[in-house]
């Protein structure tokens, strides 16, 4: 089995709190069915979002999250192979990241288009850090 780490942002469409809590509901249940572990970022601007587990599963729930009328602007920003995971306890640890993560101005400023893999890898040590 191939174990992957994949990062995507979108921009959500219709962003309340009920809605985000459907997604984290839904998405716990189905990455626990499916091996999957990972971390949501959620703000009214930006869904940042760490998934890993089997290759074959993470592609697939990113295939169906492309067809999510829920996100606007989906964009890999990074998919690597690994031996261990980040999130090993968390089928989807979520945090708002409203004080310490890029600010709305900076990510419409491009700043997530400038990122590369290992500032992607620092965020989602820093939500695993700060879970502990």
């Amino acid at each position: 089995m191939s174990l992957v780490q994949l990062v995507y942002s979108s921009r959500p469409f219709g962003f309340d709190l009920s809605m985000l809590g459907n997604i984290l509901m839904k998405s716990r249940r189905n990455n626990a069915r499916d091996n999957i572990t990972g971390a949501l970022i959620c703000r009214a601007d930006l869904y940042l979002q760490w998934l890993e587990g089997p290759q074959i599963a993470v592609e697939a729930a990113y295939a169906k999250i492309l067809k999510d009328d829920r996100h606007l602007d989906i964009v890999r920003r990074m998919t690597q192979p690994a031996t261990d995971r980040m999130f090993p306890q968390w089928s989807m640890r979520d945090d708002p990241a409203e004080g310490w993560l890029w600010s709305r101005e900076d990510v419409d400023d491009g700043a997530l288009d400038r990122a590369g893999t290992q500032d992607f890898i620092r965020v989602f040590e820093r939500v695993r850090d700060l879970a502990a």
